[in-house]
């Protein structure tokens, strides 16, 4: 639907875009624990649309869907991070799984199996398993996280001044990271994983099948999907931080 002046009507694009952004929060809400409400989420995610209306302007060629996609879950994404959904005990565990990843892959020259993780953790395989269980959507990968240090530039800040330099740069902070190499730093991070690390985040993020499918699929227990999902993200956030 078009005003008089050609441009598409935002109101209309707000009533036909709100279930995009109630499938964006169930599809988060699956990676995240379950101290964290749906409506919550939504709420977000409508502030994040009303922003993305407002902002968005169909003569520079985006499709409006994929414009305000990315919107409605930073918007979520910001809500997550100001309410500190996530224990510090979670967190601090996260991190605990990731340095045993980072030092043991260091260490070996290859992907540590679960046991070896466990061990290097001081805990047993059960208690490891367990521990994955628990911070599933903990691990969300932050680009703060890949700073160097409070005198660096913010990473963010550091990798969009470098797109800036090419010609034509996108004004977005997102696009502009995408530009910079980011993305295929990221591919590289991924294809460097396990073989089925890859197709659980495939199936996860871009076929974004649920928990019960992927076990189907990979022949294990949502549970263990679960499990299985936690150590995949330990294993990236390792990969990236020598990457990056």
């Amino acid at each position: 639907m078009y005003t008089a002046q050609g441009t598409i009507e935002k109101s209309h694009l707000l009533e036909q875009h709100q279930p995009l952004v109630r499938r964006i929060a169930l599809q988060m809400i699956a990676k995240l624990p379950a101290s964290v409400e749906l409506d919550d989420l939504i709420q977000a995610g409508m502030l994040g649309l009303l922003d993305a209306s407002s902002r968005y302007q169909d003569n520079k060629g985006a499709q409006f869907e994929t414009f305000v996609s990315q919107r409605i879950r930073g918007a979520m994404l910001d809500e997550l991070r100001a309410s500190d959904w996530g224990s510090r005990g979670l967190r601090q565990s996260a991190r605990a799984v990731e340095k045993a990843v980072h030092s043991l892959e260091h260490r070996l020259g290859r992907a540590p199996s679960e046991g070896e993780i466990a061990k290097e953790m001081k805990i047993d395989l059960e208690a490891y398993q367990s521990l994955l269980q628990e911070i599933q959507g903990c691990q969300l990968v932050y680009v703060e996280d890949f700073a160097k240090g409070e005198a660096e530039n913010p990473f963010l800040d550091l990798h969009a001044q470098q797109a800036r330099k090419g010609q034509g740069a996108s004004d977005d902070p997102l696009e502009q990271l995408m530009e910079s190499g980011f993305r295929h730093q990221l591919i590289d991070a991924i294809s460097a994983l396990p073989e089925r690390d890859q197709l659980l985040l495939n199936l996860y993020y871009e076929e974004e099948l649920n928990l019960r499918e992927i076990g189907a699929i990979l022949e294990v227990s949502q549970s263990r999907v679960c499990q299985l999902h936690s150590q995949a993200i330990s294993r990236l956030r390792a990969k990236l931080k020598d990457i990056l």
